[in-house]
């Protein structure tokens, strides 16, 4: 809840702002650093005892935490629309995804996280998987539940602490995440939540008592995150930007591609790091693809996010909003052709409309940059090898797709082609608890759910047995 000492000395007021209508809503009291350290030393105590807990604790509290999740699904809706304009059907969905997950996990983990005996011919050997610490969380807002679920439940799973630094929008949505940890029985400090501007990221990495740091973000704030913790030499895992592109093939259905791909550029009203953004189309299907597009786009009404029909609520921020609109429109003075949208509505609030621009070049921000809003870009290339070639001409590579009636062909472009993290065929980009997350370029490093995941903030330690008095082994390193 808000906290009415917001403006203690040291600690700075953190004001909410409704971005439907653009009206000041509730105000939190921030952390000084001082602050902060002190809950970073809170949770390192609390780790001290939660490391040695057993997977049957841990996992019968993970699911309790599903449950509070959703007994407090509407309250938690309620707070992301509030804080950053989510819809409530998508709100709803994202609640559920974090219980699912949570229940994965508490199922999972210890799985992931069992020890591996090695053959060496003679001593006993295994290689065992053991907690590290607390892990600092820097995440953003555009999900505001699900991605610190995404670092928490196999956090907390492996035997590890958690401290969260939300995006600044979303401080209700951060502190509600401490409290449902809290109700379902962790120990008290084994995640919280720091209340404190970017800035001050960069004293919690230092602090002895972190360990390693995970990102979900911008790829500037992950340079600056990557920078101090490797001076730190702490872990890091970055989940950074995206400009997830779709390749759409001569033998694809052009209504069932675009209905994909409409699904992919709109979830979140495209502020996704995973959301489609390019569609590159070859020639035999282009004018059918993008008549169907626009159809499918036109469906995503602008309107009130706490009315269950409603498909496409405001962005985050008015600056958010502005940049989005600047992009498109300097694509369009490059050349690329406005088919529907790209117009700012005469209404409070951060609203922009779905947006197709096709025609879009090399040298286009629609083409160059990422896009984080609901603008679709259509890209014509020569033939499939061309379209890979677009595919792969970003600086980024976290999802992608392919869409096309062979599914074989599909699966030899996904699999051999295309340069991201994930790639799915005939389906939107989306994460799912049991598939490792995660990109390569700019779109960062590491891996995040999965064992691939759950073994990032693990020490991976090899353990050899000798019988006691065998002659030891000498050779090199």
């Amino acid at each position: 809840m808000p906290d009415d000492a917001s403006h203690a000395p040291g600690r700075p007021a953190i004001q909410t702002v409704d971005p439907a209508t653009g009206q000041p809503g509730e105000t939190y009291a921030g952390h000084s650093v001082d602050d902060a350290k002190a809950i970073v030393a809170q949770a390192h105590t609390a780790w001290q005892g939660w490391r040695r807990s057993d997977f049957a604790t841990r996992a019968r509290l993970m699911h309790r935490a599903a449950d509070v999740l959703r007994r407090r699904e509407a309250e938690l809706c309620g707070l992301m629309t509030a804080e950053m304009g989510k819809t409530l059907t998508e709100g709803k969905a994202e609640i559920e995804k974090c219980a699912h997950t949570c229940e994965v996990l508490a199922d999972e983990a210890e799985g992931y996280l069992t020890s591996m005996p090695v053959d060496m011919g003679g001593p006993r050997a295994l290689v065992a998987f053991r907690p590290i610490g607390v892990v600092l969380a820097v995440m953003p807002w555009n999900f505001p539940f699900w991605q610190v679920i995404r670092f928490a439940a196999p956090g907390l799973m492996a035997g590890n602490a958690g401290v969260l630094k939300h995006a600044s929008n979303v401080p209700g949505c951060a502190m509600a995440l401490e409290k449902v940890f809290k109700e379902a029985g962790f120990p008290e400090n084994l995640f919280r939540t720091l209340l404190i501007p970017g800035k001050d990221v960069k004293a919690i990495i230092e602090d002895a008592n972190i360990a390693a740091v995970t990102l979900t973000g911008s790829v500037a704030a992950g340079r600056q995150v990557a920078a101090a913790a490797g001076a730190m030499l702490k872990k890091t895992v970055l989940e950074l930007g995206g400009s997830d592109a779709y390749v759409v093939l001569d033998d694809a259905d052009a209504e069932h591609a675009a209905e994909i791909a409409a699904t992919a550029r709109m979830v979140n009203g495209g502020q996704s790091c995973i959301a489609g953004k390019r569609f590159v189309v070859v020639p035999e299907v282009r004018d059918a693809f993008e008549e169907a597009l626009v159809r499918k786009m036109q469906a995503f009404v602008m309107g009130d996010p706490r009315r269950p029909e409603t498909r496409l609520g405001p962005m985050q921020s008015m600056q958010a909003r502005d940049d989005i609109h600047d992009q498109v429109m300097r694509s369009v003075k490059a050349g690329a052709r406005l088919l529907i949208g790209g117009e700012i509505p005469d209404q409070p609030g951060a609203w922009y409309p779905a947006t197709v621009l096709t025609d879009v070049k090399p040298g286009m921000a629609a083409y160059d940059e990422e896009v984080f809003g609901p603008v679709a870009a259509i890209i014509e290339a020569k033939d499939e090898a061309d379209a890979i070639r677009i595919a792969n001409d970003s600086e980024f590579g976290l999802g992608s797709g392919v869409l096309t009636s062979d599914v074989k062909r599909g699966e030899r472009i996904a699999v051999e082609e295309l340069e991201a993290g994930m790639a799915f065929v005939n389906q939107n980009v989306r994460s799912d608890p049991r598939l490792p997350f995660g990109g390569v370029k700019h779109s960062g490093y590491g891996r995040e759910l999965t064992a691939f995941g759950i073994r990032e903030f693990c020490n991976i330690k090899s353990v050899l047995v000798h019988e006691s008095g065998a002659e030891p082994h000498r050779g090199s390193e």
